[in-house]
């Protein structure tokens, strides 16, 4: 597998302008996906083999996980970017990141890739009444209620089953299956929409804005006390009502905090640049200058975007 440097390099050589997948004539079969699977999965024991590749028989699942979540970052990038080919590339990279996996617990006779396979696909259809069962969903809302009652019965099931569970009892709740290991915005998220479903929400947006309010100014009053634990904890109470608005309004709040992130980097840069061209150095300039490259960057950016628009129409 090569290195995260030798592929940033063959990104670079990719045009950023939106492209097709290329369909590639030939007078020989066509393989399916399930052919192609297969040689991927062989194809990656083949690289953990004795006489394989050096890098690929190092690595474990606690080395692999920074890799599962860059690719996965790496795919929402593509998508966002309009480039096809990038997209399906980078779900190729994500997809790699599932072989491997499965690969070193096969190797380790724990599971094989068709568990998994398995595993996924026994899922979808039990938590699919409304299409391969008797039951029926009128509308979106039902099929997240039902998906919802259905992983709940699945986990007391595993409760049951389990011979830790019958050791030491643990009370039932709908907040259960939230993995501890995401990210505090991703967990968040899952946390108030697992409460949403239950009926424990807002009636609109009005009185999570309000929340809002109460939280910042909670938290303008614990800073003058100077308590850094409770500054940090009225400043997780703000961080975790701007994840639940987020939710209430639809968006996901990993990637419009993603978004603004970049939209930043795109503005600083930008300052600098506009400050090297004078001569001078960023770093040095007044208060009131930099704020008026800030500001100028802003509007370079919103013309380029109309700009771009009027272009697309």
């Amino acid at each position: 597998m090569p290195s995260r440097k030798t592929r940033q390099k063959k990104a670079k050589l990719r045009p950023t302008s939106s492209r097709r997948i290329p369909h590639k004539a030939s007078n020989k079969k066509e393989l399916t996906a399930g052919e192609w699977f297969e040689r991927l999965v062989a194809l990656q024991a083949r690289l953990r083999a004795p006489n394989g590749c050096p890098w690929d028989r190092e690595q474990t699942h606690a080395t692999l996980r920074t890799y599962l979540i860059e690719e996965a970052y790496e795919v929402l990038d593509a998508m966002k970017s309009g480039d096809d080919a990038k997209f399906a590339n980078e779900m190729g990279d994500l997809l790699l990141q599932i072989v491997f996996h499965s690969q070193i617990a096969t190797e380790e006779g724990r599971f094989t890739v068709a568990d998994v396979i398995r595993e996924v696909h026994e899922k979808m259809v039990r938590r699919h009444p409304h299409v391969f069962g008797e039951k029926r969903a009128k509308d979106a809302a039902e099929v997240l209620r039902n998906w919802e009652q259905i992983k709940a019965q699945e986990r007391e099931g595993e409760r049951q089953g389990s011979a830790e569970a019958e050791k030491k009892e643990e009370r039932k709740s709908l907040l259960d299956g939230v993995p501890r290991g995401l990210p505090a915005t991703m967990e968040g998220l899952q946390l108030t929409r697992k409460a949403s479903r239950a009926g424990f929400d807002w009636d609109n947006a009005a009185g999570v804005f309000e929340k809002l309010s109460e939280e910042c100014a909670e938290l303008r009053r614990a800073s003058d006390t100077k308590d850094a634990a409770r500054i940090e904890e009225e400043m997780g109470d703000l961080l975790f009502a701007t994840v639940n608005l987020a939710r209430f309004l639809q968006v996901d709040p990993e990637i419009a905090l993603k978004n603004a992130n970049a939209k930043f980097a795109r503005r600083f840069r930008e300052m600098e640049r506009k400050s090297a061209e004078k001569g001078q150095a960023f770093a040095e300039l007044a208060r009131a200058e930099k704020e008026r490259l800030w500001e100028a960057a802003k509007r370079s950016e919103t013309q380029t975007a109309k700009a771009e628009a009027v272009g697309e129409r």
